[in-house]
């Protein structure tokens, strides 16, 4: 064993050398060269290297934070012409919106940041009070079977629909002690985190994400074309399919496989020695809490949330609800929901003394200590996104769709669909992607056409899918954290599953832009994947039975 690491840490330690010296001729080549920005790199296809080194790094080193800090070394100095003095400071500085400083100050990420701080709080809260430890007892007296543990999983995550941040960690702290009682790996639980997070809000009008969707489509209701958009979406609605359809037939593929199997032999949750929650849970319970002390907390936070988003779109001066909804600052509304929900958590703990004063306020460190890694990762991947940006990589991407207009239309979809999946796993950002893309598709389009809805259908199930292969993307990220699952083994087990899903859904993006019917396409589309698996699990039996 020590050998073996010694060797992986040998290898990662080579890598990282090859990258710096390969950096480092690249910087001597440039000479003395200090051209002001914008970069002789800019709208070009080097303005998407940087993430893709990153992603590289990341997917043979499986360290996240080294290979996300060179991706936006590479990134600075690309945007410099390769000065390393001016890089250093657009690197860090607030100067420009690819700086670190100019992300953590930035009140939309701030918004996220102080809500992760207080959901990892709410969540030592009700570990500490016996909250979750009394949900376990309770679930487990009711949930007889891995099916049924993981079905449970699948329901909750389609209750929480308002956000995927908020669905991922309420979704993975509430579930994750069920799943560990009937052996569901981490990686496992992460999937299905992810796979109920961003495509069930994408799919959801009253959710953060449509109010996204809505706000970047001018020129008309933004809400009633995501409506329209709805029964198009492929890949938020077949990754639902392929999840209940793995869980029915109970079958698993890829890396995923092994992690099951070697959850179920020998109950090992995490398969690698990668494995940085391990030891979360053992701060003890010191409270004398039941089940309602972390279904409470839970049902506040939702509540708070949503009212949150309805004050920040304006329905307390006159705005209508949906309007409010769709127009709300949801970074802004999670944070005052969440510090809302601590505010009442406080409240309902306190004066029934489920908690001492002392045992609450030692949750606020154990909580923040908890999100730290998320919150980095965070930090590091807004930061590459934001150097990706100054590079011109929306423009390059923009250019590259604008040359599809004069292409028959059929293709436009299937079109969009890649392209898509392509700037979103580059970027790790699936708003920012739709927020590129819909601009742009819209306006070239007949308004109100079916092939415009389908269009547009096609943007955000590629914004999704790039996203969910990605990862540098933070809901991604999100659901590691919820379950409690190391990054790099989340990301390589669900990298199949969401590929197979693309896949099927570009096929049907073709199929759809002449039929034009979503009666007639989405039971396509549904057989499809459900077909597509069975051949996959038949692959799986002949090969083992060979």
């Amino acid at each position: 064993m020590f050998q073996q690491k010694t060797k992986t840490h040998m290898r990662n330690f080579i890598i990282f050398s090859v990258v710096l010296v390969l950096m480092s001729f690249t910087v001597f080549a440039a000479g003395k060269e200090t051209a002001a920005s914008p970069s002789n790199m800019y709208a070009t296809f080097w303005a998407l290297v940087p993430p893709i080194v990153a992603i590289i790094l990341a997917l043979i080193t499986k360290e996240v934070f080294s290979s996300l800090f060179v991706g936006i070394v590479t990134g600075c100095l690309f945007y410099t012409n390769f000065n390393v003095g001016e890089a250093f400071l657009v690197m860090v500085s607030d100067t420009t919106k690819g700086g670190i400083l100019a992300n953590i100050s930035d009140p939309g990420k701030g918004g996220i940041l102080i809500f992760l701080v207080v959901l990892g709080v709410l969540v030592a809260l009700m570990n500490k009070a016996g909250g979750s430890a009394a949900y376990g007892r309770w679930a487990s007296q009711r949930i007889k079977t891995r099916k049924g543990a993981l079905l449970s999983t699948f329901v909750l995550g389609v209750l929480v629909f308002v956000d995927d941040y908020f669905n991922c960690l309420t979704v993975g702290s509430v579930m994750r002690p069920v799943t560990d009682t009937h052996q569901v790996s981490r990686a496992k639980l992460a999937y299905i985190i992810d796979a109920t997070a961003a495509p069930i809000c994408i799919i959801a009008p009253i959710s953060s994400w449509a109010a996204a969707v809505s706000g970047v489509v001018e020129g008309g209701n933004g809400l009633e074309l995501f409506i329209r958009s709805i029964p198009y979406n492929f890949y938020a609605l077949l990754t639902i399919v392929a999840m209940l359809t793995l869980t029915i037939l109970n079958f698993d593929f890829g890396p995923m496989r092994r992690h099951e199997i070697n959850a179920q032999e020998h109950n090992d949750l995490f398969t690698t020695d990668a494995r940085p929650f391990e030891n979360a849970e053992e701060t003890g319970v010191v409270g004398n809490g039941g089940v309602i002390d972390l279904i409470l907390p839970v049902i506040i936070l939702i509540i708070c949330c949503v009212v949150g988003m309805v004050y920040t779109g304006g329905f307390f001066s006159g705005t209508p609800f949906i309007e409010a909804f769709a127009g709300c600052d949801a970074a802004r509304s999670l944070a005052l929901g969440s510090v809302a929900a601590l505010i009442f958590t406080f409240l309902i703990y306190i004066p029934r003394r489920v908690l001492r004063f002392s045992d609450f306020m030692d949750c606020l460190a154990e909580g923040f200590r908890a999100m730290v890694p998320a919150i980095l990762i965070l930090t590091f991947a807004w930061t590459l996104s934001g150097v990706t940006g100054l590079l011109g990589a929306n423009v390059f991407v923009a250019n590259l769709l604008a040359e599809t207009e004069g292409i028959l239309n059929f293709l436009l979809p299937v079109i969009v669909f890649c392209i898509a999946v392509f700037l979103a796993f580059s970027t790790g950002t699936s708003w920012g992607t739709f927020g590129i893309l819909l601009p742009i598709v819209v306006p070239i389009m007949e308004p109100g056409s079916e092939l415009m809805v389908i269009t547009v259908a096609a943007t955000l199930a590629g914004a999704v899918a790039g996203d969910h292969c990605s990862p540098i993307s933070d809901t991604t990220i999100m659901a590691s954290t919820g379950a409690q699952c190391d990054h790099i083994n989340h990301v390589s087990t669900q990298l199949p599953y969401a590929l197979m899903v693309a896949f099927v859904s570009a096929a049907n993006y073709i199929l759809t832009a002449f039929v034009q019917n979503w009666l007639i396409n989405l039971p396509i589309a549904i057989a499809s994947m459900i077909l597509t698996i069975l051949l996959v699990k038949k692959f799986y039996q002949s090969k083992t039975n060979a």
